[in-house]
């Protein structure tokens, strides 16, 4: 038997960053986010032997250790080790089966669409499949979270796994203790549809360790850091303003909101912006952009543009000439989904 998994990637509209502690658990966060048609994927098969194969497919990196071995949580395949790791101990009564664990992805790591949380969701519904695991999605989310913080000690945040397990545009609440309330949001297919002609997503061809800028992001917080504070509460203010004008399709509002938290989180720690993206969004706005923001931590990564849906071929023209590439999405209903092949 064979197991396949995909889980969608997202884009954050509004809110990233109050998901990450200790904000959350000090003032509680939200965070406006949708899903789109670009996955990370996860097969998991069995092998004989008595050895488990790790393969990420997409980068070119494999590793194969004994079943009774030590496995190391660290290097290129932590997340595909920590995964199996984690599922062996908590569902298999510590016993790790011989397995292939195999991976690739849509977009790259560092992409700002949350790609390593999406890829550990892929994996867990994965095995959660293979094993008949009663997870639901808060469970999926959960126990990834669980997985890359707390196992693999990664910083970030919390919105990513449950993006990727519920799928949709979400409203999401972040509280003290890893209480989390995930709000689907009914669209009009008319505002999804406008969306999707005024978006331009756009990679500046640069991935960043997302980490390190949520690490200092974390400390400004832990320091009691005014500026950093009072700009992630004026984020998560946003977020609200974001949920209201989708719902309510007031696309003007949403530019608006978009912007004003972008210019909000540039102020929460050093290395979310840089003279790239600056220049990015310079040429963005000289060519009919109503709205810019980095999707994710930023530093680099996907950078995403508003702009009515007349101006878009000229926008992606300029943004183009300028050496990155744009990436062509639809916005998907559907979370993490695993299926089988005899």
């Amino acid at each position: 038997m064979i197991v396949r998994a995909r889980a969608p990637l997202r884009l954050g509209l509004a809110g990233g960053g109050t998901d990450v502690s200790p904000y959350c658990d000090r003032y509680g966060g939200r965070v406006m986010n949708a899903t789109i048609d670009r996955y990370a994927y996860a097969i998991v098969s069995p092998r004989n032997g008595r050895d488990a194969c790790f393969h990420a497919l997409d980068v070119g990196h494999e590793e194969t250790h004994d079943c009774g071995g030590e496995l190391d949580g660290t290097g290129p395949l932590q997340l595909l080790k920590g995964v199996y790791a984690r599922v062996s101990r908590d569902f298999l009564h510590g016993e790790r089966p011989p397995l292939s664990v195999k991976t690739f992805s849509d977009a790259p790591p560092g992409s700002g669409l949350g790609s390593s949380s999406t890829m550990v969701v892929a994996l867990v519904q994965a095995f959660a499949e293979y094993f008949s695991l009663p997870l639901g999605e808060y469970e999926v989310a959960q126990l990834a979270y669980d997985i890359e913080r707390n196992d693999l000690r990664l910083a970030g945040g919390k919105q990513d796994q449950y993006a990727a397990a519920f799928g949709g545009f979400n409203f999401m609440e972040f509280y003290a203790e890893g209480r989390v309330i995930v709000n689907p949001l009914r669209i009009k297919d008319w505002v999804r549809a406008e969306l999707e002609a005024s978006l331009v997503l756009y990679f500046t061809g640069v991935s960043r360790a997302s980490a390190e800028i949520i690490d200092r992001q974390s400390r400004n917080i832990d320091a009691g850091d005014q500026a950093a504070t009072e700009a992630t509460h004026q984020l998560k203010d946003e977020a609200i303003r974001m949920k209201e004008c989708v719902l309510k399709g007031d696309l003007r509002g949403l530019e608006a909101t978009m912007q004003a938290g972008w210019e909000a989180k540039k102020r929460m720690a050093s290395g979310i912006t840089n003279p790239l993206i600056d220049r990015m969004e310079q040429v963005a706005f000289a060519n009919g952009a109503r709205a810019a923001k980095v999707s994710g931590a930023g530093g680099g990564g996907f950078m995403m543009f508003l702009c009515d849906p007349e101006h878009r071929i000229g926008l992606s023209r300029a943004l183009l000439a300028e050496g990155g590439t744009t990436l062509d999405f639809h916005f998907t209903q559907q979370g993490a989904s695993a299926w089988r092949i005899a």
